[in-house]
């Protein structure tokens, strides 16, 4: 289900916040079972919670003159990532989610940053992405996704763009498989790329839902991610085991359903037999309530 929204009122706001508190076990849920998803091909004596664990948190960029930030909402497990031009004060945000919308908020202005992009690496299922609240909050701020996500936006972003915020920039790589619209963001130095549900830690986005094709995701990973170099560092969408961060050359290597051959991949992912995603439904009454219209995508484990 797409989550831009371009109306919503306050009272829509605690509406939305009131039917999540029911749901506010769904992490842990996936974080019980994320183990068994992702050992699929893995020699079964290892244990997947061991080889997956990496608990540690990078919050500092490698790139001079670049602020970073890794934010955590705990209710859909979802990652939001904060980038600013240390010396103009320029900075966009990476998959804001509704709920967190006051904290990031005020950690932008506590910081002194000029937000000017809120942009989605893709429609989002498991939550509703803040940006267009936001836009209703900074003044002058701009919203983007890719141009095949189906969602509307201020910038429609595809193949090769570059998203500019003082002397940076990340530059759009389109990675489908997941959904048709899913893109990636690689730093200028290539030090750093923003993966959405394409490429998660020691795992990937399901395709099991519409616009899903693992065949697609397989080529995506491999032709725009694994080609950066070894040390560039992955920040996914989503992580539900505690792992913040990971790097290419670690993914190449111990991923255990993109390391397979394309042949294997799909057959995995093929047979993942996974529940319906919980939050579904109660969206789907949700959104029909507040008279929005959105379209439906799938999540992304």
């Amino acid at each position: 289900m797409c989550s831009i929204l371009t109306k919503v009122r306050p009272i829509h706001r605690a509406v939305a916040l009131s039917l999540r508190l029911g749901a506010s076990t769904e992490c842990s849920r996936y974080a019980a079972t994320q183990s068994r998803r992702l050992s699929r091909g893995v020699n079964s004596v290892v244990d997947p919670l061991r080889i997956n664990a990496r608990f540690y948190c990078s919050r500092t960029a490698k790139t001079e003159g670049l602020l970073f930030r890794q934010l955590f909402e705990v209710e859909s497990c979802t990652y939001t990532y904060l980038l600013a031009d240390t010396k103009t004060k320029e900075a966009i945000i990476i998959d804001p989610v509704l709920e967190t919308i006051d904290r990031d908020l005020n950690l932008v202005m506590e910081l002194g940053l000029k937000l000017t992009l809120a942009v989605n690496t893709h429609c989002h299922a498991d939550h509703i992405t803040s940006s267009g609240l936001m836009k209703k909050r900074v003044a002058g701020l701009k919203s983007a996704i890719s141009k095949w996500s189906g969602a509307s936006a201020d910038i429609l972003l595809s193949e090769g763009d570059k998203i500019a915020f003082g002397k940076h920039y990340l530059t759009v790589r389109e990675t489908p498989g997941h959904t048709d619209g899913c893109i990636t963001f690689v730093s200028a130095d290539e030090s750093m790329v923003f993966t959405g549900d394409s490429l998660l830690i020691r795992g990937c986005g399901r395709t099991d839902f519409q616009q899903g094709c693992p065949k697609c995701l397989y080529d995506s990973v491999h032709d725009k991610i694994f080609t950066l170099p070894d040390n560039c560092l992955i920040y996914p969408a989503h992580d539900y085991l505690g792992q913040t961060v990971s790097t290419v050359g670690e993914e190449r290597k111990f991923n255990p359903r993109l390391t397979k051959s394309k042949d294997e991949f799909v057959e995995i992912m093929n047979n993942l037999n996974l529940r319906k995603p919980f939050k579904i439904g109660t969206k789907t009454i949700l959104f029909h309530s507040l008279n929005i219209k959105l379209q439906h995508y799938t999540p992304h484990l």
